[in-house]
């Protein structure tokens, strides 16, 4: 197997973005699916080296990344060493990125004869999922789409009255990191960014406009974005499909680091559902 880990591309914003491939080399085009991580994630959390894997002995590129303002950097890509770039982050940013990996895919002299430019595929976890299936409804090479325990609403994800007012005020507000226990800052222009582009960041305008099949995964123990979530985006267009798995968390009961040499039963189902929908 090839892995390409910690390629860096130029980003839009000032901060560079760090891409893996992970394929088999065999001389023949292959299908290629991308892979964005969620809210206070990155592309080598938990088990997701090992998902990546498993996609690449099923036949594909599997390409994943870090969004540029995630909090990691070049030399520490893992956990949260750049504060002030996550603070700085925000939803248009992430859709930059996703797009600048797009066109490295299309561009790089990397893969040679071992990649299908025409079949790329977006998959999302959480966050994430709001992002590629924004950019699956505008980006025409997108031909499918994947979202995992992927919310189906930016908005409502903004602090709410007294402390938004806080929020507006101060120019920041924290969250806590539960696992590395940071204090994660968000400067108040995230809000500003989203309400100059609200149209093309609702989730259920793109969701709507989809023209690609679309494919929602979610676990029914997700307790970080609640199952109704899913069930709205699949309401949303009637030719989505939806896979409910059972006794599954939000990371499909996996956890960072992850020391098991195989993926989670819940997170192998998953890898094996999407296998089955891309092909």
């Amino acid at each position: 197997m090839r892995i390409l880990k910690n390629q860096a591309l130029q980003g839009k914003h000032n901060k560079p973005i760090l891409v893996d491939a992970f394929f088999i080399e065999t001389g023949t085009v292959k299908p290629v699916l991308i892979f964005c991580h969620g809210y206070k994630g990155f592309k080598d959390w938990g088990a997701w080296n090992l998902m990546a894997e498993a996609f690449a002995k099923s036949g594909f590129c599997c390409v994943k990344f870090n969004f540029s303002h995630n909090g990691g950097t070049v030399e520490e890509p893992i956990d949260f060493p750049d504060l002030e770039a996550f603070g700085h982050n925000n939803y248009s940013k992430e859709l930059d990125d996703l797009e600048i990996v797009i066109d490295w895919v299309f561009e790089s002299n990397l893969f040679q004869n071992e990649i299908d430019v025409n079949q790329i595929s977006l998959m999302g976890h959480s966050r994430g999922g709001g992002t590629v299936l924004i950019k699956g409804a505008e980006d025409t090479r997108v031909k499918k789409v994947i979202t995992l325990a992927g919310v189906c609403d930016f908005k409502n994800r903004f602090p709410k009255k007294e402390d938004f007012k806080k929020w507006k005020e101060k120019g920041v507000y924290y969250v806590k990191n539960g696992r590395t226990h940071q204090e994660m800052p968000h400067f108040y222009h995230f809000y500003e960014d989203f309400k100059k582009n609200e149209k093309r960041l609702t989730i259920q305008k793109a969701v709507k406009n989809l023209v690609i099949p679309h494919l929602i995964i979610h676990g029914n123990s997700d307790t970080s974005v609640g199952i109704d979530e899913a069930q709205k985006l699949h309401s949303w267009n009637s030719k989505s499909r939806l896979e409910i798995i059972k006794n599954a968390n939000h990371v499909f009961n996996t956890s960072h680091p992850w020391k098991e040499e195989k993926l989670s039963r819940e997170l192998e189902i998953v890898t094996k559902q999407c296998i089955q929908f891309l092909e």
